[in-house]
């Protein structure tokens, strides 16, 4: 499998993905039925389409809940086939399109398992969070239904195997919307102001952010408000200091999160916090702000994946087309982990409730599965882990990221992948008194482990 993995990461040529939308909409679109034919030549109609997956007489309406807003990023994506499809194959389709917040995505998927009213189609969180939906019964095995399609051979095999590794599953229940590798930005104008070189080792990083900080520069930034940057970070010292399975090994009960390395990772972040790396109320400050903050040379060091690629391409980064660089989570000890190894994931993911499946959704999976790698390369030359044949433009960024991708050996995912929904709520939700120095790293690693023992 890690072959497998390998495989499509040396393939991948470019990779521009995710920046999360917000605020809240909805969108219907509409049609009317064909006045000129029978309901049980429609019927006939229906049955034979179904089979080959072009329901063009097939009256559906479905809904559609995403994390990013119809004109941004995947949800534009999504909701340009979506709108192809009822103007190219089923004039009857309708689609309601409603956004959510990222950070409320589980609490809102929550909520509609308990009154068992899951949407059509939903964006959700692969690892743990997707387990415990199929667990339940609650999504279909997408991978069969794209094998009665016809259509299973357009996924990439890679975005197959890291979905169904992350899973835990010899079945496929999701569909991938992008495969990114993470690790720091930096702006290379701040560093060459303050002599610093690219660190291969933590002991260089942490030279590095007081060497910055001595030049009058902010090391570092990151999206504090937002949680899930500061755990990115908890965990790329894990994976440097413990191995890539470190928190998997947690997860299972192979170790405790409070064993002294877990501890050690979460004092590591907290000391730069401490230290004053990265400025003043990073709790505050957004994802989006910190990446800003990084292109605008008012920090020198942000971590973040490989769809950061899209805010550097675009046209309004003050950095430039060459003024940002890349490096991978230094090295902590060369026994645990090495600097071939990065971490990765394949980024919010598409399911399917498996109760509202029926001829007419397969009719609209089918042509998204056909068409969302061409669309993605067309519209922001990035690999979505579908197969395409259109070409694409490899800007220098996205070449950055191609190096990177064909350097990897081995993958870790990110800090809660593993966790179950609670044990993930209470370590996003306790990072920011962490970082804030109002918790002590034993203390946040301790509330990780008690959400872990209360969920058995």
């Amino acid at each position: 499998m890690k072959k497998r993995l390998l495989s499509i990461v040396v393939m991948i040529s470019m990779l521009a993905v995710l920046l999360t939308g917000c605020g809240k909409k909805t969108e219907t679109s509409t049609s009317n039925t064909d006045p000129g034919k029978t309901d049980s030549a429609a019927e006939t109609t229906d049955s034979a389409n179904a089979a080959s997956g072009d329901d063009t007489q097939i009256a559906k309406k479905i809904k559609i809940l995403s994390i990013w807003a119809e004109d941004k990023d995947n949800g534009k994506l999504i909701t340009d086939l979506t709108k192809r499809y009822i103007n190219e194959v089923n004039p009857k389709f309708e689609y309601e399109f409603e956004l959510v917040a990222s950070d409320n995505l589980k609490q809102k998927i929550a909520t509609l398992v308990a009154s068992d009213d899951l949407p059509d189609v939903f964006v959700y969180e692969s690892g743990k969070p997707i387990v415990e939906l199929i667990e339940a019964g609650k999504l279909l095995d997408v991978g069969q239904a794209l094998e009665d399609l016809g259509v299973a051979d357009m996924l990439d095999e890679g975005a197959v195997s890291l979905l169904k590794t992350l899973s835990g599953t010899d079945q496929l229940y999701d569909l991938p919307l992008g495969m990114n590798v993470e690790g720091f930005w930096y702006n290379k104008a701040l560093f060459e102001q303050a002599g610093v070189e690219v660190p291969a080792t933590w002991d260089e990083f942490e030279a590095a952010c007081a060497k910055l900080q001595a030049a009058g520069i902010q090391p570092l930034t990151a999206g504090g408000a937002d949680k899930w940057p500061v755990t990115r970070l908890i965990n790329a010292y894990v994976m440097r200091s413990m191995g890539v399975d470190a928190m998997k090994k947690a997860a299972n009960g192979e170790a405790n999160y409070t064993d002294p390395g877990y501890v050690t990772a979460a004092q590591k972040i907290q000391d730069l916090a401490i230290k004053g790396y990265f400025g003043e109320g990073i709790t505050t400050v957004d994802q989006n702000t910190a990446g800003n903050m990084l292109l605008s040379g008012k920090a020198a060091i942000f971590y973040n994946g490989s769809w950061f690629t899209e805010a550097l391409t675009a046209d309004t980064n003050p950095a430039g087309a060459d003024g940002i660089g890349f490096f991978n989570i230094p090295v902590v000890d060369e026994t645990k982990g090495t600097i071939t190894e990065y971490s990765m994931n394949c980024g919010n993911i598409l399911a399917l409730d498996k109760s509202k499946y029926d001829e007419g959704t397969a009719g609209w999976l089918k042509y998204m599965v056909e068409n969302i790698g061409n669309e993605a390369m067309t519209q922001f030359g990035a690999v979505k882990g579908y197969k395409y044949d259109v070409a694409g433009d490899l800007s220098p960024y996205s070449k950055v990221v191609a190096d990177e991708l064909a350097k990897v050996t081995k993958a870790s995912t990110w800090f809660e992948a593993a966790m179950n929904s609670e044990t993930s709520t209470v370590a996003q939700d306790n990072v920011q008194t962490l970082i804030n120095g109002d918790t002590t790293p034993q203390e946040y690693m301790q509330s990780i482990q008690d959400a872990y023992d209360g969920s058995k």
